[in-house]
């Protein structure tokens, strides 16, 4: 195999759906990069979901990889399934209100810190 340069991956791939945590209750955040202004992370979700209401200073996109949920985001109830995203802006109040048990919900969420 040739050479790829300098953009060549130097790490082994990685299946977000395989080995899951399995939280009782709230959820596990896994950073899988950190770059920059942007962190990624993988986020897996009990079927008993914290009511925390988090108001963050970054941007974040949220992919729901498998599972179903319902978000609060200030104000208004979010219906996501498998495949579904959303942009969270920056100081926006949001909460999880709940998440499935079967499949458990799998997340990938993106945060941008403005610069």
């Amino acid at each position: 195999m040739a050479d790829e340069g300098p953009h060549r991956m130097s790490q082994a791939p990685i299946n977000l759906l395989s080995a899951l945590p399995q939280p009782e209750t709230g959820e596990v955040f896994e950073d899988l990069l950190r770059l920059g202004s942007v962190r990624i992370e993988r986020i897996v979700s009990s079927a008993a979901p914290d009511p925390v209401l988090y108001d963050q200073p970054q941007d974040e996109w949220v992919l729901l990889l498998q599972g179903d949920a319902r978000l609060w985001i200030d104000g208004e109830v979010v219906a996501l399934g498998a495949g579904d995203c959303i942009l969270i802006p920056a100081r926006t109040p949001h909460r999880v209100i709940s998440t499935s048990a079967q499949p458990p919900c799998v997340w990938l969420a993106v945060h941008i810190n403005q610069a």
